[in-house]
């Protein structure tokens, strides 16, 4: 599965984007955010303001408790705003 991180994430993480092995055991964005931070520490600092954190599966905003099984692409971002 590819992960994409942008904005303060990416800067946070290290990294714009990574292909990871997802374990069967993760199906939902929740679990996928808790298996990547068990993982690496600058993750894990980037994802850790979940009460702000967006997510996209496969393009598509989602909630935090969407299913991950099958995605391609997950991506992270912080709100957007916009004027």
């Amino acid at each position: 599965m590819k992960i994409l991180y942008f904005a303060r994430i990416r800067q946070i993480a290290g990294r714009s984007s990574e292909e990871v092995e997802v374990p069967a055991s993760v199906s939902t964005v929740a679990q996928l955010i808790d298996f990547l931070s068990s993982r690496d520490e600058a993750v894990a600092a980037a994802l850790s303001e979940r009460r702000t954190l967006r997510a996209a599966v496969d393009q598509a905003h989602v909630a935090l408790d969407a299913p991950v099984s099958g995605a391609r692409e997950v991506a992270f971002f912080p709100p957007v705003t916009g004027g």
